[in-house]
Protein backbone atom coordinates (compact mmCIF):
# COMPACT_ATOMS: atom_id res chain seq x y z
CA UNK A 1 0.00 0.00 0.00
CA UNK A 2 1.54 3.31 -1.09
CA UNK A 3 1.84 6.25 1.28
CA UNK A 4 -0.33 8.41 -0.94
CA UNK A 5 -3.12 5.83 -0.91
CA UNK A 6 -2.82 5.41 2.88
CA UNK A 7 -3.17 9.14 3.52
CA UNK A 8 -5.94 9.49 0.92
CA UNK A 9 -7.92 6.67 2.55
CA UNK A 10 -7.43 8.23 5.97
CA UNK A 11 -8.61 11.60 4.68
CA UNK A 12 -11.67 10.01 3.10
CA UNK A 13 -12.92 8.14 6.19
CA UNK A 14 -12.24 11.12 8.45
CA UNK A 15 -14.11 13.39 6.03
CA UNK A 16 -17.07 11.01 6.14
CA UNK A 17 -17.35 11.42 9.93
CA UNK A 18 -17.08 15.21 9.65
CA UNK A 19 -19.68 15.32 6.87
CA UNK A 20 -22.18 13.23 8.80
CA UNK A 21 -21.75 14.84 12.23
CA UNK A 22 -20.52 18.39 11.67
CA UNK A 23 -23.71 20.03 10.31
CA UNK A 24 -25.70 18.87 13.36
CA UNK A 25 -23.25 20.24 15.92
CA UNK A 26 -23.18 23.77 17.39
CA UNK A 27 -20.67 26.05 15.66
CA UNK A 28 -18.01 25.63 18.35
CA UNK A 29 -18.45 21.87 18.42
CA UNK A 30 -18.26 21.64 14.64
CA UNK A 31 -14.96 23.56 14.55
CA UNK A 32 -13.52 21.43 17.36
CA UNK A 33 -14.54 18.24 15.59
CA UNK A 34 -13.05 19.49 12.31
CA UNK A 35 -9.72 20.28 13.98
CA UNK A 36 -9.64 16.91 15.75
CA UNK A 37 -10.44 15.02 12.55
CA UNK A 38 -7.83 16.93 10.55
CA UNK A 39 -5.15 16.11 13.15
CA UNK A 40 -6.29 12.50 13.35
CA UNK A 41 -6.31 12.09 9.56
CA UNK A 42 -2.57 12.82 9.55
CA UNK A 43 -1.45 11.12 12.78
CA UNK A 44 -3.28 7.82 12.30
CA UNK A 45 -1.48 6.86 9.06
CA UNK A 46 1.78 8.25 10.46
CA UNK A 47 1.52 5.79 13.36
CA UNK A 48 1.41 2.92 10.86
CA UNK A 49 4.71 3.94 9.30
CA UNK A 50 6.43 5.18 12.47
CA UNK A 51 8.70 2.10 12.45
CA UNK A 52 10.52 3.74 9.53
CA UNK A 53 11.74 6.59 11.73
CA UNK A 54 15.33 6.27 12.91
CA UNK A 55 15.18 8.49 15.98
CA UNK A 56 13.71 6.38 18.80
CA UNK A 57 12.02 9.19 20.73
CA UNK A 58 10.31 10.47 17.57
CA UNK A 59 9.19 6.93 16.76
CA UNK A 60 7.65 6.47 20.23
CA UNK A 61 5.97 9.91 20.17
CA UNK A 62 4.47 9.45 16.71
CA UNK A 63 3.32 5.92 17.60
CA UNK A 64 1.75 6.98 20.89
CA UNK A 65 -0.13 9.99 19.53
CA UNK A 66 -1.20 8.30 16.31
CA UNK A 67 -2.42 5.15 18.06
CA UNK A 68 -4.36 7.17 20.64
CA UNK A 69 -6.10 9.00 17.81
CA UNK A 70 -6.66 5.67 16.05
CA UNK A 71 -8.45 4.33 19.10
CA UNK A 72 -10.64 7.41 19.34
CA UNK A 73 -11.37 7.56 15.63
CA UNK A 74 -12.32 3.88 15.50
CA UNK A 75 -15.16 4.60 17.94
CA UNK A 76 -16.11 7.81 16.12
CA UNK A 77 -16.30 5.95 12.84
CA UNK A 78 -18.24 2.93 14.15
CA UNK A 79 -20.73 5.09 16.04
CA UNK A 80 -21.21 7.40 13.05
CA UNK A 81 -21.76 4.44 10.78
CA UNK A 82 -24.17 2.90 13.27
CA UNK A 83 -26.09 6.17 13.48
CA UNK A 84 -26.35 6.30 9.70
CA UNK A 85 -27.63 2.73 9.53
CA UNK A 86 -30.23 3.53 12.18
CA UNK A 87 -31.37 6.67 10.34
CA UNK A 88 -31.50 4.85 7.01
CA UNK A 89 -33.64 2.06 8.45
CA UNK A 90 -35.93 4.58 10.14
CA UNK A 91 -36.37 6.52 6.90
CA UNK A 92 -37.12 3.31 5.00
CA UNK A 93 -39.72 2.21 7.54
CA UNK A 94 -41.31 5.65 7.52
CA UNK A 95 -42.66 4.86 4.04
CA UNK A 96 -44.92 2.34 5.80
CA UNK A 97 -45.18 3.95 9.22
CA UNK A 98 -44.75 7.73 8.83
CA UNK A 99 -44.51 8.19 12.58
CA UNK A 100 -41.07 6.49 12.50
CA UNK A 101 -39.52 9.26 10.41
CA UNK A 102 -36.59 10.72 12.40
CA UNK A 103 -37.23 14.28 13.53
CA UNK A 104 -34.73 17.09 13.10
CA UNK A 105 -34.27 17.11 16.88
CA UNK A 106 -33.42 13.39 16.90
CA UNK A 107 -31.03 13.88 13.99
CA UNK A 108 -29.18 16.63 15.86
CA UNK A 109 -29.20 14.88 19.25
CA UNK A 110 -27.89 11.60 17.83
CA UNK A 111 -25.04 13.44 16.07
CA UNK A 112 -24.18 15.40 19.21
CA UNK A 113 -24.09 12.18 21.25
CA UNK A 114 -21.48 10.46 19.07
CA UNK A 115 -18.31 12.46 19.95
CA UNK A 116 -18.69 12.36 23.77
CA UNK A 117 -19.70 8.69 23.64
CA UNK A 118 -16.66 7.86 21.47
CA UNK A 119 -14.45 9.77 23.89
CA UNK A 120 -15.89 7.92 26.89
CA UNK A 121 -15.47 4.51 25.25
CA UNK A 122 -11.89 5.37 24.27
CA UNK A 123 -11.03 6.58 27.77
CA UNK A 124 -12.42 3.43 29.39
CA UNK A 125 -10.68 1.35 26.75
CA UNK A 126 -7.38 3.12 27.46
CA UNK A 127 -7.63 2.50 31.19
CA UNK A 128 -8.47 -1.17 30.61
CA UNK A 129 -5.56 -1.60 28.21
CA UNK A 130 -2.93 0.11 30.34
CA UNK A 131 -3.70 -1.60 33.63
CA UNK A 132 -1.82 -4.76 34.59
CA UNK A 133 -3.91 -7.69 33.42
CA UNK A 134 -5.92 -9.42 36.17
CA UNK A 135 -5.62 -13.16 36.80
CA UNK A 136 -8.31 -15.41 35.32
CA UNK A 137 -8.57 -18.85 36.94
CA UNK A 138 -9.57 -21.72 34.65
CA UNK A 139 -10.06 -25.35 35.70
CA UNK A 140 -9.64 -27.90 32.90
CA UNK A 141 -11.10 -31.36 33.63
CA UNK A 142 -8.88 -34.20 32.41
CA UNK A 143 -10.19 -37.75 32.24
CA UNK A 144 -7.96 -40.19 34.10
CA UNK A 145 -5.79 -37.47 35.59
CA UNK A 146 -3.35 -39.10 38.04
CA UNK A 147 -3.54 -37.84 41.59
CA UNK A 148 0.04 -36.60 41.37
CA UNK A 149 -1.03 -34.11 38.69
CA UNK A 150 -4.19 -32.89 40.42
CA UNK A 151 -3.91 -29.11 40.63
CA UNK A 152 -0.98 -28.83 38.21
CA UNK A 153 -0.96 -25.18 37.16
CA UNK A 154 0.14 -23.37 34.03
CA UNK A 155 0.41 -19.59 34.08
CA UNK A 156 -0.34 -18.42 30.54
CA UNK A 157 0.53 -15.01 29.17
CA UNK A 158 -0.02 -14.14 25.54
CA UNK A 159 -0.08 -11.32 22.98
CA UNK A 160 1.77 -8.76 25.07
CA UNK A 161 3.10 -6.92 22.00
CA UNK A 162 6.06 -5.16 23.58
CA UNK A 163 6.70 -2.28 21.21
CA UNK A 164 6.17 1.47 20.83
CA UNK A 165 3.58 1.81 23.62
CA UNK A 166 4.32 -1.27 25.74
CA UNK A 167 7.69 -1.00 27.41
CA UNK A 168 9.76 -2.48 30.23
CA UNK A 169 7.61 -1.24 33.13
CA UNK A 170 4.43 -2.72 31.64
CA UNK A 171 6.09 -6.13 31.23
CA UNK A 172 7.74 -5.96 34.65
CA UNK A 173 4.33 -5.61 36.32
CA UNK A 174 3.08 -8.67 34.40
CA UNK A 175 6.11 -10.71 35.49
CA UNK A 176 5.57 -9.79 39.13
CA UNK A 177 1.91 -10.81 38.98
CA UNK A 178 2.75 -14.11 37.29
CA UNK A 179 5.44 -14.89 39.87
CA UNK A 180 2.86 -14.37 42.61
CA UNK A 181 0.92 -17.35 41.23
CA UNK A 182 3.79 -19.77 42.00
CA UNK A 183 2.76 -21.88 38.99
CA UNK A 184 4.23 -25.20 37.97
CA UNK A 185 4.93 -23.84 34.46
CA UNK A 186 4.82 -20.47 32.71
CA UNK A 187 3.66 -20.52 29.07
CA UNK A 188 4.02 -17.60 26.67
CA UNK A 189 1.82 -18.28 23.65
CA UNK A 190 3.26 -15.88 21.11
CA UNK A 191 3.08 -12.31 19.86
CA UNK A 192 5.43 -11.12 22.56
CA UNK A 193 7.00 -8.34 20.48
CA UNK A 194 6.46 -5.79 17.74
CA UNK A 195 9.97 -4.73 16.84
CA UNK A 196 13.53 -5.93 16.53
CA UNK A 197 15.83 -7.29 19.23
CA UNK A 198 18.07 -4.23 18.93
CA UNK A 199 15.09 -1.96 19.65
CA UNK A 200 13.33 -3.95 22.35
CA UNK A 201 15.81 -6.24 24.13
CA UNK A 202 15.95 -4.02 27.21
CA UNK A 203 12.15 -3.92 27.40
CA UNK A 204 11.81 -7.72 27.17
CA UNK A 205 14.57 -8.35 29.73
CA UNK A 206 12.13 -8.71 32.70
CA UNK A 207 11.15 -12.15 31.34
CA UNK A 208 14.40 -13.49 32.78
CA UNK A 209 12.89 -13.02 36.25
CA UNK A 210 9.87 -15.30 35.65
CA UNK A 211 9.69 -18.04 38.27
CA UNK A 212 7.95 -21.41 38.22
CA UNK A 213 8.72 -24.98 39.27
CA UNK A 214 9.43 -26.26 35.75
CA UNK A 215 10.47 -23.13 33.87
CA UNK A 216 9.15 -20.80 31.18
CA UNK A 217 8.22 -21.98 27.67
CA UNK A 218 7.52 -19.92 24.57
CA UNK A 219 6.02 -20.49 21.13
CA UNK A 220 6.22 -18.06 18.25
CA UNK A 221 3.28 -15.97 17.09
CA UNK A 222 2.84 -14.34 13.72
CA UNK A 223 4.24 -11.04 15.01
CA UNK A 224 7.56 -12.66 15.90
CA UNK A 225 7.98 -13.39 12.20
CA UNK A 226 7.29 -9.75 11.35
CA UNK A 227 9.96 -8.76 13.88
CA UNK A 228 12.82 -11.16 13.14
CA UNK A 229 11.85 -14.50 14.65
CA UNK A 230 15.28 -16.12 14.57
CA UNK A 231 16.92 -13.26 16.45
CA UNK A 232 14.10 -13.28 19.01
CA UNK A 233 14.41 -17.04 19.51
CA UNK A 234 18.09 -16.58 20.32
CA UNK A 235 17.34 -13.66 22.65
CA UNK A 236 14.65 -15.54 24.56
CA UNK A 237 16.92 -18.53 25.04
CA UNK A 238 19.54 -16.14 26.39
CA UNK A 239 16.92 -15.02 28.94
CA UNK A 240 16.45 -18.69 29.96
CA UNK A 241 13.08 -18.95 28.21
CA UNK A 242 12.77 -22.30 26.41
CA UNK A 243 11.44 -21.98 22.85
CA UNK A 244 9.43 -24.96 21.60
CA UNK A 245 9.54 -25.22 17.80
CA UNK A 246 7.49 -28.32 16.96
CA UNK A 247 9.01 -30.11 19.93
CA UNK A 248 8.19 -31.11 23.49
CA UNK A 249 9.54 -31.52 26.98
CA UNK A 250 8.53 -34.06 29.60
CA UNK A 251 7.72 -32.66 33.05
CA UNK A 252 7.40 -34.96 36.02
CA UNK A 253 5.65 -34.56 39.34
CA UNK A 254 5.75 -37.37 41.87
CA UNK A 255 6.60 -39.91 39.21
CA UNK A 256 3.84 -38.89 36.77
CA UNK A 257 4.70 -37.39 33.39
CA UNK A 258 3.13 -34.43 31.62
CA UNK A 259 4.15 -33.66 28.05
CA UNK A 260 4.35 -29.97 27.23
CA UNK A 261 4.72 -29.38 23.50
CA UNK A 262 4.83 -26.28 21.34
CA UNK A 263 4.46 -25.47 17.67
CA UNK A 264 5.59 -22.56 15.56
CA UNK A 265 2.87 -20.15 14.49
CA UNK A 266 0.22 -21.45 12.10
CA UNK A 267 1.58 -19.15 9.35
CA UNK A 268 5.29 -19.56 10.17
CA UNK A 269 6.01 -21.51 6.98
CA UNK A 270 5.28 -18.38 4.96
CA UNK A 271 8.39 -16.83 6.51
CA UNK A 272 10.56 -19.92 7.04
CA UNK A 273 9.56 -23.31 5.56
CA UNK A 274 11.61 -25.02 8.26
CA UNK A 275 9.15 -23.63 10.85
CA UNK A 276 6.09 -25.33 9.35
CA UNK A 277 3.65 -25.70 12.27
CA UNK A 278 3.24 -29.42 13.02
CA UNK A 279 1.52 -30.66 16.23
CA UNK A 280 2.20 -34.31 15.32
CA UNK A 281 5.91 -33.60 14.96
CA UNK A 282 5.87 -31.77 18.28
CA UNK A 283 4.65 -34.96 19.94
CA UNK A 284 7.07 -37.31 18.15
CA UNK A 285 8.78 -39.75 20.52
CA UNK A 286 6.83 -38.47 23.52
CA UNK A 287 6.51 -41.15 26.21
CA UNK A 288 3.40 -43.27 25.73
CA UNK A 289 2.85 -43.41 29.49
CA UNK A 290 2.44 -39.61 29.80
CA UNK A 291 -0.84 -38.89 31.58
CA UNK A 292 -1.46 -35.47 29.99
CA UNK A 293 -0.37 -33.89 26.71
CA UNK A 294 -0.55 -30.09 26.50
CA UNK A 295 0.09 -28.09 23.33
CA UNK A 296 1.10 -24.44 23.16
CA UNK A 297 -0.06 -23.03 19.81
CA UNK A 298 -0.43 -19.33 19.13
CA UNK A 299 -3.49 -19.56 16.88
CA UNK A 300 -6.67 -21.42 17.87
CA UNK A 301 -6.98 -22.85 14.37
CA UNK A 302 -4.18 -25.30 15.21
CA UNK A 303 -6.82 -27.23 17.16
CA UNK A 304 -7.90 -29.55 14.34
CA UNK A 305 -4.34 -30.86 13.96
CA UNK A 306 -3.92 -31.02 17.73
CA UNK A 307 -6.94 -33.34 17.98
CA UNK A 308 -5.47 -35.66 15.36
CA UNK A 309 -2.12 -35.68 17.16
CA UNK A 310 -3.75 -36.77 20.41
CA UNK A 311 -3.38 -33.75 22.69
CA UNK A 312 -5.60 -33.27 25.73
CA UNK A 313 -5.33 -29.48 26.01
CA UNK A 314 -4.29 -26.63 23.71
CA UNK A 315 -3.43 -23.16 25.01
CA UNK A 316 -3.68 -20.37 22.45
CA UNK A 317 -4.00 -16.61 22.07
CA UNK A 318 -3.86 -14.46 18.91
CA UNK A 319 -7.46 -13.22 18.93
CA UNK A 320 -7.22 -10.70 21.82
CA UNK A 321 -10.87 -11.64 22.36
CA UNK A 322 -11.52 -9.01 19.68
CA UNK A 323 -9.78 -6.33 21.86
CA UNK A 324 -12.60 -3.84 21.48
CA UNK A 325 -16.11 -3.90 20.06
CA UNK A 326 -17.13 -4.46 17.32
CA UNK A 327 -13.96 -6.19 16.07
CA UNK A 328 -14.72 -9.24 18.24
CA UNK A 329 -17.60 -9.92 15.83
CA UNK A 330 -15.11 -10.48 12.99
CA UNK A 331 -12.74 -12.89 14.76
CA UNK A 332 -14.84 -15.97 13.83
CA UNK A 333 -14.18 -15.20 10.16
CA UNK A 334 -10.57 -16.34 10.71
CA UNK A 335 -10.49 -18.36 13.94
CA UNK A 336 -12.73 -21.14 15.27
CA UNK A 337 -12.71 -19.70 18.79
CA UNK A 338 -12.51 -16.14 20.09
CA UNK A 339 -11.89 -16.51 23.83
CA UNK A 340 -12.37 -18.88 26.75
CA UNK A 341 -12.55 -22.64 27.16
CA UNK A 342 -13.89 -24.81 24.34
CA UNK A 343 -14.13 -28.50 23.48
CA UNK A 344 -13.28 -30.17 20.15
CA UNK A 345 -13.81 -33.93 20.37
CA UNK A 346 -11.36 -35.08 23.08
CA UNK A 347 -9.40 -31.81 23.07
CA UNK A 348 -9.86 -28.85 25.38
CA UNK A 349 -8.87 -25.49 23.87
CA UNK A 350 -8.34 -22.41 25.98
CA UNK A 351 -7.99 -19.09 24.12
CA UNK A 352 -6.54 -16.19 26.08
CA UNK A 353 -7.81 -12.67 25.40
CA UNK A 354 -4.19 -11.58 25.63
CA UNK A 355 -2.10 -9.92 28.32
CA UNK A 356 -1.30 -6.72 26.44
CA UNK A 357 -2.82 -5.20 23.32
CA UNK A 358 -1.98 -4.48 19.71
CA UNK A 359 -2.30 -1.14 17.95
CA UNK A 360 -4.44 1.39 19.83
CA UNK A 361 -4.03 1.27 23.63
CA UNK A 362 -7.66 0.31 23.94
CA UNK A 363 -9.65 -2.63 25.31
CA UNK A 364 -13.41 -2.45 25.53
CA UNK A 365 -15.53 -5.51 26.17
CA UNK A 366 -12.50 -7.79 25.96
CA UNK A 367 -10.36 -7.34 29.08
CA UNK A 368 -6.75 -8.51 29.14
CA UNK A 369 -5.79 -11.49 31.26
CA UNK A 370 -3.08 -13.52 32.88
CA UNK A 371 -4.48 -17.04 32.93
CA UNK A 372 -3.92 -19.61 35.64
CA UNK A 373 -4.88 -22.94 34.11
CA UNK A 374 -5.36 -25.72 36.64
CA UNK A 375 -5.69 -29.40 35.73
CA UNK A 376 -8.44 -31.18 37.66
CA UNK A 377 -9.88 -34.68 37.35
CA UNK A 378 -12.98 -34.93 35.15
CA UNK A 379 -16.14 -35.04 37.21
CA UNK A 380 -14.64 -33.19 40.18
Amino acid sequence: MSLSFLFALSALVHAYVGWRLGPALPAGGAWSLTALLALSAVLVPLSLIAFRLHESRAKVWVSWTGLLFMGLFSSLFVLTLGRDVLLTVAHALSWIWPQLAPSAAFNDLSAQTVPPLALLVSLLGFLNARRTAPVVHVDVPITGLPEALHGFTIAQISDIHVGPTIRRGYLQAIVERVNGLQADVVAITGDLVDGSVSELAEHVAPLAALNSKHGTYFVTGNHEYYSGAHAWIDELRRLDVAVLLNEHVVLEREGQALVLAGVADYTAHLFDPAHQSDPAKALHNAPAHAAVKVLLAHQPRSAASAVDAGFDLQLSGHTHGGQFWPWNLFVPLQQPYTAGLHRLKALWIYVSRGTGYWGPPKRFGAPSEITQVRLVPAGS
